[in-house]
């Protein structure tokens, strides 16, 4: 019995032996092979160190390669506390390099940490302060690499564009809804180091950044140019509330210029409210169109046959009623007897009311929502509004009026050139698009290419031919002959519509607008302008907004080498229009007979003699009657 209880024992205790040596057995096996990454990394950061090296965020460039935003190479300053001896001296001296307080500073060098980044005193600092940090030789004080974004023309295409911040981070516009593409990989300088921070060996490894992709836009560097500035001069001219344009081509949704007052610096976007910055109205701002939204009733009323342009007619007595209300024209007595070409042409609302009546309700709203209203475009941009559309079961006699001549509806910009495309260019209604190609960092080869979108055909070819045909006349003999072009063929249609405020329609406050396209008969350009409250002028869009956007297709005839045409309506001129003359070749000639061929205009002479050696601008220039030629004579 004695023997059996010692023998019991025993077992136990080599029992218990053996179960303790399984679990070092199991710990051993845990540690060496399913924990072991994780410990190494553990062990690898107590000697490992690593100085972070920026990226380049990707460069955005327009559609012939022009940079916009690109980067500049700047320092941050990185500090290891355990290298610093004198913590109190170089506390004094970063703080008045850095021009921050003492305490600030030594808070940074004393912390508890094996890597300190300055932040945000020590950021994307000038070459003047990086150098006077570097001369300062102190072990534990370094500048490492960062970037700092560039935007080259500074307010262009600022709210496109939109901004980033102190980290290179996208926060608005491209910079944010392309961030995840344009933001790089960090690289960093590597070497070893004690729990101290003391260097242990000489050797230091190198890790590059990996840039961020490339974007290239469908942005026209020039076109983009020519719309900053004429929208800089409306708003020295005009003083208004807001000012925007686009430009695009008809045939493809690419948007060729974007831009909007006021518009703000990206590189300075914190000294501007919230709402400057992040409004981008040709894609968010919403308002009742006026009468270029009569484009999509005369559109609706051609391909569904209601009128003939040149066979109907509308006598205009100068208003008409609907129900209860009583709808004016813009002509006081009206117009008389019009066919509907004049109608567009005259952009006589009783005319339009009439289209409408023709077509029913049901019909032009099936209309306005294929046309693309009432929702968003899907243009590759943040902050796209979709606009207001009456219910159709709220839909009655005065509203299906006013609608017909773009009053009661709310739409943005980007929905209104897109539409306006659409009825055109055969018909297709596109979707509006921005960035053109992704490209490689490196080769700047390209990875993803964007192309055309057609989200549906809407109306006929020959319907098409037909709105082109009775646009043209609108810019030649009717209320867009302030965007006529002499020997150019260009289509539009005016707008100017009345805001509302707390639900009712302001007194002398209009927004005025104009969309005009050329070539009339094969359009390779459209653009829109809006101009919010002008000062200083009667409010039409054929005196505020057609001759701004005349002056930016003037533009574009050259940057896109639009052909002159022959084919085109004639403008018919009032005695209150400026005419055209065409510069004739007096090179060579005797002064007296160039200045007979020159008594369109007027004429400054320099030199001495009697041949004209020079002239400018040269012959074939057209030119309003009046202007200046400048001649130069010789023997």
């Amino acid at each position: 019995m004695f023997f059996n209880k010692i023998h019991y024992k025993i077992n136990t205790v080599i029992l218990g032996v053996i179960f303790l040596f399984l679990l070092v057995l199991l710990k051993v096996f845990y540690i060496q092979v399913i924990d072991y990454g994780k410990l190494s990394n553990l062990a690898d950061s107590l000697w490992n160190r690593n100085l972070p090296i920026e990226s380049n965020r990707g460069i955005i460039t327009d559609r012939n390669g022009v940079v916009l935003a690109g980067n500049l190479t700047t320092s941050s300053l990185i500090v290891i506390p355990n290298q610093i001896k004198n913590k109190e001296e170089v506390a004094t001296k970063l703080s008045e390099i850095l021009n921050v307080s003492y305490d600030e500073m030594y808070k940074h060098i004393s912390k508890k940490t094996s890597m300190e980044r300055i932040h945000p005193e020590g950021r994307r600092l000038s070459y003047d302060i990086a150098e006077k940090i570097t001369n300062l030789k102190i072990d534990g004080v370094y500048l490492v690499r960062e970037t700092k974004r560039d935007y080259v023309y500074d307010k262009l295409l600022s709210h496109t564009l939109g901004f980033v911040g102190i980290d290179n981070q996208g926060l608005s516009g491209l910079e944010l809804e392309y961030n995840q593409y344009l933001t790089g990989e960090y690289g960093a300088i590597k070497y070893i180091s004690d729990a101290k921070g003391n260097t242990l060996s000489n050797q230091t490894f190198y890790e590059p950044p990996q840039d961020g992709i490339n974007i290239t836009l469908t942005i026209n560097y020039d076109i983009q140019k020519t719309l900053e500035r004429e929208l800089d001069n409306a708003v020295l001219k005009y003083n208004p509330e807001h000012a925007l344009g686009i430009v695009m081509d008809p045939n493809t949704g690419e948007i060729l210029a974007l831009s909007s007052r006021p518009n703000f610096s990206p590189s300075n976007y914190q000294d501007y409210t919230v709402e400057e910055i992040n409004r981008n109205l040709p894609i968010w701002m919403t308002y009742e169109p006026g009468s270029t939204f009569k484009i999509i009733t005369l559109a609706a009323s051609l391909e569904e046959h209601t009128i003939d342009l040149e066979k109907d007619h509308y006598h205009d007595s100068g208003s008409i009623h609907v129900e209860n209300a009583r709808i004016k024209c813009w002509k006081a007595g009206g117009h008389g007897s019009q066919n509907y070409l004049q109608v567009v042409q005259n952009s006589c609302n009783p005319g339009f009311v009439v289209m409408g009546q023709k077509l029913g309700k049901e019909k032009l709203f099936d209309y306005i929502h294929k046309f693309g209203f009432g929702k968003k475009t899907g243009i590759d941009l943040n902050g796209e509004a979709s606009g207001i559309l009456f219910n159709l079961d709220n839909v009655g006699p005065v509203e299906l009026a006013t609608t017909s001549f773009g009053q009661g509806v709310s739409v943005t910009p980007i929905q209104q050139i897109t539409a306006v495309s659409a009825t055109i260019n055969g018909g297709y209604l596109l979707k509006p698009y921005i960035v053109k190609t992704l490209n490689e960092p490196t080769t700047n080869s390209v990875i993803e290419n964007f192309e055309p979108k057609v989200v549906r055909k809407v109306i006929s070819n020959n319907t098409s031919e037909k709105v082109r045909y009775a646009l043209e006349h609108v810019v030649s003999l009717g209320s867009g002959r302030n965007a006529y072009i002499e020997n150019y063929r260009v289509g539009g249609k005016t707008g100017t519509a009345q805001k509302v405020k707390d639900g009712r329609y302001m007194v002398g406050n209009y927004i005025t607008s104009f969309i005009g396209f050329m070539p009339a008969n094969n359009p390779e350009v459209i653009v829109y302008i809006a101009i919010d409250n002008a000062k200083g002028i009667t409010q039409y869009g054929g005196t505020v907004a057609a001759p701004i956007a005349r002056n930016v297709l003037l533009d574009c005839i050259d940057i896109l080498d639009i052909k002159k045409q022959k084919e085109g309506i004639e403008k018919t001129y009032n005695y209150y229009d400026r005419k055209f003359a065409t510069v004739p070749n007096v090179t060579g000639k005797n002064i007296n007979d160039a200045m007979k061929n020159l008594k369109s205009f007027k004429v400054e002479i320099t030199g001495e003699g009697e041949k004209v050696l020079y002239q400018s601008p040269s012959d074939g220039t057209t030119l309003y009657e009046g202007d200046q030629i400048r001649l130069m004579l010789g023997q």
